[in-house]
């Protein structure tokens, strides 16, 4: 890392206390990432369906777009030592989730069920779907996100 940067490793240590650590703060910037990409993609969209819809287009475009971050979070989510950052991260993303599902079932449009676990499957869905079928198939992004867009809507019974 430090060659590359053309450092010395006195000046990344300054900075980072360990490759631990360094790999850390790569995971909660690129989730930052993710989660600014997803807000981006619902500002000023009313309807609380259409937003979880925009919302997983965007996890998965950005997924697709940040292939090796993606398999960092893979890599992360087994490894004892990075798995509380990635919880941490999740955890975010799985709290913006839940404000758009509560509100849809306010208003009737999602069936009334446990809007954490809704948010987790979304989660979950979109990170395996976007690892199988863009890595195992080389399929193009749009293709996968409609089929997490339409397999996570019927999953959450959304009446579009």
């Amino acid at each position: 890392i430090v060659d590359g940067l053309g450092v010395g490793k006195g000046v990344f240590y300054w900075y980072f206390a360990s490759k631990e650590e360094l790999f850390v703060e790569i995971l909660r910037t690129a989730q930052r990432e993710m989660r600014r990409r997803q807000q981006r993609a619902i500002t000023d969209v009313a309807d609380p369906v259409e937003r979880i819809e925009l919302g997983i287009r965007a996890g998965v475009a950005w997924l697709a777009e940040h292939n090796d971050l993606r398999r960092l979070f893979e890599f992360a989510r087994t490894e004892t030592a990075f798995i509380p950052a990635m919880r941490s991260g999740q955890s975010v993303l799985v709290a913006d989730a839940v404000v758009h599902i509560k509100e849809a079932i306010v208003e009737g449009r999602i069936p009334d069920r446990d809007p954490e676990a809704l948010a987790l499957a979304i989660l979950g869905v979109s990170n395996q779907l976007t690892s199988a079928y863009i890595d195992g198939r080389g399929e193009e992004p749009g293709v996968v996100a409609d089929l997490v867009v339409d397999f996570c809507m019927q999953g959450l019974g959304a009446s579009v």
